[in-house]
């Protein structure tokens, strides 16, 4: 079978479509939070690789720096997030984005407390994170390859976060997950440098590996832990010393 009869359109189940809803309608005065979830996410599947790497060192396939970048384009009005994590399969793709356990989905509904502070707190808690993009995105692709598998294993998923969604084979190098937000057009005060840098610094101090943000002039800006003195290596890229030690999250 080519790449290309693979691709399919699937349904959400109804419990993640009541899940969109609630991002959607009952979290819009924290939009923020989409970021803080996807960074999250993506610290898991770094901890993910370096947990399977201790028995399998080759799933690094020569990338041990891993890292979250982070760019946008103005002008297509798009937010990408990209780590070079433990990646998804297929698959893995179906379980983890397509469907949401029911007794955690039951759980989530339940502890809402109509408190949009208290119940943005709650998302990642319940394993929904990933849906918080469509609080701010009117459509969202995920493009990705689990390590230990061919580059011809790469996979797309894409959806408006209605009813359905769609999933095809890619030819997909990178190792990890790229997520790209096309933002609706009241949501683009998000693809700014200052706006990005303040909310990734404000959600990213248990975060355990560097996250990179290239700026609207091509400079690549890294933050940790703390985002303190600046330094300059060399032309074209700029980066924050990150001064504090981490330590592991759970």
């Amino acid at each position: 079978m080519t790449t290309a009869t693979q691709k399919e359109t699937l349904g959400f189940q109804t419990e993640t479509q009541q899940i969109l809803k609630l991002m959607i309608h009952s979290l819009y005065s924290n939009k923020e939070i989409f970021l803080r979830e996807l960074i999250s996410n993506a610290s898991d599947a770094a901890d993910k690789l370096r947990f399977e790497g201790l028995s399998d060192s080759a799933l690094y396939e020569n990338d041990s720096e891993l890292k979250i970048h982070i760019s946008y384009d103005k002008d297509a009005k798009t937010l990408t997030l990209r780590d070079n994590g433990i990646g998804m399969s297929r698959e893995e793709v179906i379980r983890n984005i397509g469907t949401i356990a029911k007794s955690g989905t039951k759980e989530f509904m339940q502890s809402l407390t109509g408190d949009q502070a208290k119940d943005a707190n709650l998302i990642g808690q319940f394993g929904v994170g990933f849906y918080s993009a469509f609080i701010v995105a009117d459509k969202v692709t995920l493009t990705t390859r689990r390590a230990g598998l061919g580059h011809e294993h790469g996979v797309r998923w894409e959806s408006a976060g209605e009813g359905d969604y769609t999933l095809e084979n890619v030819e997909y190098a990178p190792r990890g997950t790229e997520i790209t937000l096309y933002l609706r057009d009241d949501e683009i005060s998000f693809i700014n440098d200052w706006q990005l840098r303040t909310v990734v610094k404000k959600y990213s101090d248990h975060i355990t590996l560097p996250i990179v943000l290239t700026t609207e002039d091509g400079k690549d800006v890294g933050s940790g832990l703390a985002i303190q003195h600046l330094s300059q290596f060399h032309t074209g890229y700029v980066r924050f010393d990150t001064l504090i030690p981490f330590c592991a999250t759970v």
